[in-house]
């Protein structure tokens, strides 16, 4: 045995204790470790390799969540022998929909599902799942913290092809010496999970707790070692929940879910444009349609900004939902292009319905909206707008144009404010043409 300094934060390690990580520059973040020497491996004969064409390698099985947003998220359901890993704020309902998901699976399945709970007891999870008026008799319960107890549970009981973990910071490996939840804890038991679920065939959901930057505590070899990665969004506060996909080696990353939450649990919601829009009776100033794609699914929402004055040496600068940078680019943009400066102004930004945009074609949408609380006129009635903005103040062409166009058109939209450039098919929407955010000036002055 030797002793190592690992950073609990991205795994770096050292040979002495230092205050600030030389990888990460995290503070206070270095522990002590006792790394096992390992034991130096053996010759073996050579494995048989097999060609791409061959017919004997085929596509690997899915089975269905019952839950549609779920498997639009997952790619078309669950494949069998996959590894999930899913983050979220603590309270978020991660457990909450971990039951839900195996409810769903053992009925529409034959095989059975063991959910391992290491920071619950078998008591509180059976509350929870009264609660949700979930009795499966196939969904098998265990309270425990060993990984070597999981190990042998799902080796004697083959019928078992559907493994929960909650949480791996919880899980502990005899073999090292570390305490749960460090870096050596947490990669090894992650390793032996997802061997485990390849060997055996079983699908693996994994949940992990989340840092205050809101990444997945843990090494980030974690995210790695999965096939993929899903994060909860959302406050507490707010009754609904976003599930995205950052990684997914089945099927489209950037997916998301949207999921409420009611007495009965999370439950899907069929049209995620009309949670994100507010019926206004009158025009509002300074909101502003954006037309957005999340994954392969159009959404309409509403972005809302507020131009205030103040005696502050050094404005405000305040954003719900976006990239702060970003907005920052635009107030450059409209203040060198448009000659509309907001230096001695506080900017609030605010992306209605607790939705995180990361697409730049929003920026169209954010300047608009800014436009308007400036010079306090609303934006023509019943229309969407989207466009990537440049630091020259030409406006780009967006993807999916026609998607963004049809959902518009779905929900009553009479027009559309698009990038000059684009090609558009045929629409009973009318569409405005912008080549230069000066353009978009212009809108206000004649509407």
């Amino acid at each position: 045995m030797k002793t190592a300094y690992v950073c609990q934060f991205c795994g770096h390690s050292t040979g002495r204790w230092v205050g600030r990580c030389i990888a990460c520059d995290s503070w206070d973040t270095v522990v002590e470790e006792i790394v096992l020497k390992t034991e130096t491996r053996s010759t073996s004969a050579p494995i048989s390799i097999k060609a791409l064409s061959d017919s004997e390698i085929i596509t690997p099985d899915r089975f269905l969540t019952g839950i549609e947003e779920l498997d639009r998220v997952f790619g078309g359901g669950i494949v069998q022998g996959a590894s999930i890993l899913i983050g979220g704020e603590p309270g978020i309902g991660k457990s909450t929909l971990l039951l839900r998901i195996a409810a769903n699976v053992v009925q529409l399945s034959s095989f059975e599902c063991l959910y391992v709970s290491g920071e619950e007891s078998l008591e509180q999870v059976s509350l929870r799942a009264k609660r949700l008026k979930i009795n499966e008799p196939k969904i098998k319960l265990l309270s425990t913290v060993s990984l070597t107890d999981v190990v042998a549970t799902i080796r004697k009981n083959k019928s078992i092809k559907f493994l929960i973990i909650d949480s791996i910071q919880t899980m502990y490996d005899s073999k090292v010496t570390s305490a749960p939840g460090t870096v050596t804890q947490v990669r090894t038991c992650a390793h032996e999970l997802t061997v485990l679920a390849k060997q055996y065939s079983v699908s693996l959901l994994i949940v992990g707790h989340i840092t205050k930057d809101g990444q997945i505590a843990g090494p980030k070899t974690l995210e790695h070692m999965v096939d993929t990665v899903l994060y909860f969004e959302g406050e507490n506060s707010n009754q609904y929940r976003i599930l995205r996909t950052i990684k997914n080696r089945f099927g489209p990353a950037n997916e998301i879910g949207v999921f409420e939450m009611s007495e009965a649990g999370l439950m899907p919601v069929d049209n995620p444009s009309s949670l994100f829009l507010t019926v206004h009776d009158r025009e509002v100033v300074g909101s502003a349609v954006f037309a957005g794609v999340e994954g392969s699914r159009p959404i309409l929402m509403e972005v809302q900004a507020l131009i205030a004055r103040t005696n502050m040496a050094t404005p405000r600068r305040a954003v719900v939902g976006w990239d702060i940078n970003r907005l920052a680019m635009i107030i450059a943009v409209l203040s060198a292009r448009c000659k509309m400066f907001l230096h001695d102004k506080e900017v609030y930004l605010n992306i209605a319905g607790g939705l995180k945009i990361q697409e730049p074609s929003a920026d169209l949408a954010v300047a608009a909206s800014l436009i308007s609380s400036l010079v306090n006129l609303p934006l023509p009635t019943s229309s969407i707008i989207c466009g990537e903005v440049a630091l020259s103040g030409e406006i780009r062409n967006v993807s999916h144009a026609d998607l963004r166009l049809r959902e518009a058109q779905k929900l009553g939209f009479k027009k559309a404010i698009m990038p000059k450039n684009g090609n558009y098919s045929s629409h009973d929407i009318e569409i405005i043409k912008l080549g230069h955010i000066k353009e978009l000036k212009e809108i206000f002055n004649h509407n």
